[in-house]
Formats: structure tokens, sequence, C-alpha cells
């Protein structure tokens, strides 16, 4: 990544993608701050949306709501809007991906009701600070992501199966992986998953369901964490006739110290 991207504030990271200046994934950007997975639903389905957050809180931590129909998210940034602030949107309609599309004020409308999940991209400056190192920082590419077997409790129409994303790790870096996203829970925590993927239902390390695959080197193993980009395939279950999500890699970049940031009260 660009170094100046690297060193960003949080609200000049968000001017950076509200104005097009950058379009790509937001891992290491304005390190040490809360980043967040999106979903943008019609009022009359957030309260299902919200008990299936609070039934699953390894893979959807919920950090903020918005009032009905209001773009802003002022517990988690001043100037936020969440039609603009995401470098990347995914449009799904009566549960199928119909567009992806860099902002959503053509979109808007007065009953949406926006959802901040934390998201693990909040926990890898940590990880990087404790010389754990991670092969998607390294190679700027956007980290792998997997369908698995693991299914999530459901609420209303929202159900499915849990997404989980993965960094090859050497086992002592694994172990202190574990340590260190133990402090957290927020941004999904401790992993779910270490070594032979096929246990939880992923067949195929090298093609990941969303995001670029990672090079494995000698010794090192694939340790998953649970991913925000669950509600997706809840959204595809519930096959409500709007909803909006970020673009897997693509955060909402909040104002909020990874450190200080806490799940709202189910």
């Amino acid at each position: 990544m660009n170094p100046s991207l690297s060193a960003a504030s949080p609200a000049e990271a968000r001017r950076l993608i509200r104005t097009g200046a950058h379009t790509g994934q937001t891992a290491g950007m304005a390190p040490g701050y809360l980043q967040g997975n999106i979903a943008i639903l019609p009022a009359d389905l957030a309260l299902d949306f919200a008990r299936y957050c609070q039934r699953n809180p390894k893979p959807c931590p919920l950090v903020g709501v918005s009032e009905t129909g209001d773009p802003s998210l002022p517990t988690l940034g001043a100037d936020i809007d969440m039609r603009t602030d995401l470098s990347g949107y995914n449009v799904y309609r009566d549960g199928e991906l119909a567009d992806t599309v860099s902002d959503i004020r053509d979109l808007w409308r007065d009953d949406f009701v926006t959802f901040v999940l934390g998201c693990s991209f909040s926990f890898e400056d940590a990880l990087v600070s404790e010389g754990v190192p991670l092969r998607h920082l390294e190679t700027g590419t956007t980290v792998s992501m997997y369908r698995t077997n693991i299914a999530t409790v459901p609420a209303g129409p929202f159900h499915g199966d849990m997404v989980v994303s993965m960094r090859p790790l050497k086992p002592a870096d694994a172990i202190k992986a574990v340590e260190i996203t133990a402090r957290f829970p927020e941004t999904h925590g401790t992993p779910v998953h270490l070594g032979d993927p096929a246990m939880i239902g992923v067949d195929d390390i090298a093609r990941p369901d969303w995001g670029d695959p990672a090079e494995f080197r000698d010794g090192e193993i694939p340790v998953f964490w649970a991913c925000g980009v669950t509600p997706q395939v809840a959204v595809r279950q519930a096959r409500p006739p709007i909803c909006i999500t970020h673009r897997p890699g693509s955060m909402l970049i909040t104002d909020i110290p990874s450190t200080e940031a806490r799940q709202t009260p189910g």
C-alpha cells in the first residue's frame, strides 16, 4: 500500500474514498482504528437482522446501528456518510448480487437502516506490531475468505453458514495470534479453526470464495477467523427486496480506536 494511505487519519482515509482517490481495499489504512463491515436493510427487516447479529456475535459483532433513513453514524465518526464512504458496495436484490458500485446516493431510501459489524482488519495492526507477519499486507492483496459448513443461528429469515477469513501463519505465530486477537472480541476475536481446511468445509484452500489466494511458505498452517461477509450469505437466504453491503475488503473506516471499540448491547 502507498505509505501515504497507511498514514492517513480515519477522516482523511474517508475523504480519499469519498472523492474516488482510493478505490481499493482498506486493509492497512488508518492503522489502530476500527474498520467495519456493512449491511444496509429496509427498516422492516432491521429487528430480525439485529437478532441475527446478537445470536452470532463471532461473525457478526455489532458495533453500530444508524437511525432509520439517516446515512450518518455520529457514534462512529462525525462526518461519516454511508452513501459515499466505502470504496465499493455490493447491491443485492431478492438475495442475488445485482451490482457493485462506488457510491449509493442514487439508491438511498428513507427507510434504510445501516448496521456496522467489527472487521478483522482492525486487529491486524496489533498482530503486525507484535511481530506476526500477514501475507496479504506484504503482497498488497485482499485476504482470502471462504464459505464453511459452520451453521449460524437463524433469526427470522436470516440464516446460513459462516464465512471465514484466512491468514497463513507458522504455528508459533498462530499461537501468538490467538493470544492477541482474544483482546478484540468486537472484531471477531480468536480464530474459529486452525489447520485442516476440510474440517470446516473448505475443499480447496487455493480457491477462496472472496479475496485473493494466499501464498503458503514452509511450515505455515491456515488460520481461520470468523468474517463479516457472513451476513452476505444470510442475505442470500433471506432474499430481501434490497440489501446493500460492503464489497469484500472495502470497509468503513471509523474514528474509534480498535482498543476502545465495544459491541452494542443486545
